[in-house]
């Protein structure tokens, strides 16, 4: 049933004249899912009692300042619901005054003053906090027409509302809240029948929850902001973009976001400040052990035919030597340490890693504590979480981070794997030496991963790279990987998931696995699946999965996501060493040779169309740079437009005919 939007005397208002700031949001099938800016200015059009109506790009919201509840009509005269009213008591709200910019209100009672106004189309609504406490808001997906929910879950996820599995515990979506600021986009979005849809950001998503839950067979959102002085988050934001309802419409709103506040990075400037960034084009990503970490094993791949690679190896006790690097460079490839700024072990106790080991008294005096004093208890449950404001506020004088740094690249590597860095993990740390905040704590992070990429031109990447990292990152390995809770079960499991023996080829990331059922659908079904992130990110950084989940790892998967990955233009992730890549060297090489040419292509061209083709939502089309590439994959099992089945066409602009990959053949 439609919601009637209705002033104070009850009348039925309909604001088909209301001023529109700038073009629709919307994304229509064959439109492109980019968002262009339009001007800052504020429009708070009638103010009705508590009711004010405010126009966003593609219609008008009305605020119930007494509730929260948020309703929205279109241009095209749909009446939507945007957030039910708060979850948390209110009190009674103070009078609306007019600003310069929209409008303002107080709730005495909860200690907060609110404004809303409109910013570059989008409704905006902000408050601040006098006190510590909490807020639930808002509440969405309601809207009885409300069909799909957006979460970017690595690289993003389409959800329908009334999907049984989803619904579920099986799924593990509506058990514990999401933390916004461990997701990798600050974000979610609805789509509310044909056309229509939402797309929700959260600026301030330190200090917000996202927790999922199933009313009647219907999964809807409710938001949560703790309002904290101590944690620096007395205030939040959030941003309310009207769009056609297409599964990625919320990445290209936060893209647009982005770029308006000077957040959006450029793969592009970071090849021109480092050409060697350009490397990353058409390579494929591969941590290497044993003789593959060798120079033979660098020549081996080049002889198959691998022009471009970015080639990793772990902080074990044997790196790969000067020699290996001299002979990667030569073949074009990237090589890079791994590293961790963020983990300390006692070097008399046998430290699992020799990232663990520390000069001086860094490993206890660094540690992260908690409000009791305890310290942050570290990787694999020893050691310590090591506090980035400790480091900053040494560094100046005794280089901790850049001797490792120097240590790390003494065999002339010319890339580096910084891990957790750019993650949602961050920390308030109670220790008066080096006090520091959650927001502190990434400020830091990105200072010192800023002086490894611009000073030390150094192509960097780090672990599941959240949106904030994304103009000092060049890759990252992570983001593309839409975990569910089940996987980190599955990898405590260590007689089927492998441990770390032999050294030359440990099992945790060699040995062949099955997921269970439900993992594998919450994970790779690619029903569910969509590009949220890489239409947000994709012309600023290189997304790959997970290092743990190498290509060969996940064998009933393979198809598919060889499939997601050159629809989504990203490369695919291997783990090698001598035995693998005589055995999957040609398939490997297949794979790289089909992707090189569409990545250098369009690399750093941004994602501009994602559609599904077929009802079932396994034939799906992207496009690149508006057209310069389009990518045709076939998931299904039946043939699509002369497209088999597990197979996909891309065609860059010029081409007569379509590139075609049926990956089950590659290297065969």
């Amino acid at each position: 049933m439609d919601f009637k939007i209705a002033s104070r005397g009850g009348r039925s208002r309909t604001r088909a004249g209301t001023r529109v700031l700038a073009a629709s949001l919307a994304l229509t099938a064959t439109a492109s899912v980019g968002a262009s800016g339009c001007s800052s200015q504020a429009v708070a059009g009638t103010v009705a009692g508590r009711h004010v109506d405010i126009p966003v790009r593609g219609g008008t919201v009305t605020v119930d300042t007494g509730t929260l509840a948020l309703h929205a009509r279109t241009a095209d005269g749909r009446n939507l619901t945007l957030s039910a009213p708060s979850g948390t008591a209110l009190g009674t709200p103070g009078p609306v005054e007019r600003t310069g910019e929209g409008i303002r209100w107080s709730y005495p009672d909860k200690g907060l003053t609110v404004t809303a106004r409109a910013d570059h189309g989008r409704l905006r609504v902000s408050m601040k906090a006098d006190r510590d406490g909490s807020l639930t808001w808002p509440l969405t997906g309601t809207d009885r027409a409300t069909s799909a929910v957006q979460l970017p879950r690595g690289e993003g996820l389409d959800i329908p509302v009334r999907d049984t599995f989803w619904n579920s515990e099986k799924a593990g979506l509506t058990g514990d809240p999401v933390d916004v600021g461990g997701l990798e986009l600050p974000l979610w979005g609805h789509t509310l029948g044909k056309n229509h849809g939402v797309s929700y950001l959260t600026p301030t998503d330190l200090g917000t929850s996202l927790k999922f839950r199933s009313d009647g067979g219907r999964l809807n959102t409710a938001t949560t902001h703790d309002f904290s002085a101590g944690d620096g988050t007395r205030d939040y934001t959030v941003t309310f973009a009207l769009t056609d309802g297409n599964p990625v419409a919320p990445g290209a709103d936060y893209r647009s976001w982005l770029a308006e506040h000077g957040q959006l990075g450029s793969l592009r400037d970071k090849i021109g400040e480092n050409p060697a960034n350009g490397k990353l084009l058409g390579a494929f990503h591969a941590y290497v052990w044993g003789d593959a970490r060798k120079a033979a094993g660098v020549e081996e791949l080049r002889k198959l035919g691998v022009d471009r690679m970015w080639l990793g190896y772990d902080s074990g006790p044997h790196p790969m030597d000067a020699a290996a690097v001299r002979a990667a460079k030569k073949a074009g490839y990237l090589v890079g340490p791994y590293d961790t700024f963020a983990n300390g072990q006692d070097p008399k106790k046998d430290p699992d890693s020799p990232t663990s080991v520390w000069p001086g008294t860094v490993y206890p005096d660094f540690c992260v504590r908690d409000a009791q004093g305890k310290p942050k208890t570290g990787f694999g449950g020893r050691g310590c979480y090591l506090s980035s404001r400790a480091f900053e506020q040494a560094e100046p004088r005794h280089h901790y981070l850049a001797d490792r740094t120097r240590a790390m690249t003494a065999n002339g590597a010319d890339s580096y794997f910084l891990d957790v860095d750019a993650t949602g993990e961050l920390f308030r740390d109670h220790d008066t030496a080096h006090p520091m905040t959650k927001a502190g704590d990434r400020t830091d992070r990105l200072a010192r991963m800023r002086r490894l990429a611009h000073d030390k031109k150094l192509v960097l990447g780090s672990e599941s790279a959240q949106s904030w990292a994304n103009k000092v990152l060049a890759f990252n390995h992570g983001a593309a990987t839409p975990v569910a809770g089940g996987l980190w079960k599955l990898q405590r499991d260590k007689k089927n998931w492998g441990g770390y023996a032999p050294e030359n080829a440990p099992g945790a990331f060699f040995k062949p696995v099955r997921l269970p059922a439900d993992v594998a659908k919450a994970m790779y079904d690619p029903a569910y699946r969509v590009p949220l992130y890489e239409t947000a990110l994709h012309s600023s950084l290189v997304n790959a999965e997970r290092w743990e989940l190498s290509y060969e790892k996940l064998p009933e998967q393979k198809t598919d996501r060889a499939l997601l990955a050159m629809l989504y233009n990203i490369p695919l992730n291997f783990v090698l060493d001598g035995a693998s890549l005589k055995k999957t060297g040609p398939e490997l090489a297949a794979l790289q040779a089909y992707f090189a040419p569409l990545h250098k292509a369009v690399g750093t061209e941004k994602l501009t169309s994602f559609r599904r083709l077929t009802g079932d939502n396994l034939v799906q089309r992207t496009e690149f740079g508006n057209g310069k590439l389009t990518v045709t994959a076939n998931f299904g099992k039946t043939p699509y437009a002369g497209l088999p089945a597990g197979c996909v066409d891309a065609k860059l602009h010029g081409d007569q005919q379509p590139r075609r990959l049926c990956p089950a053949k590659a290297g065969g």
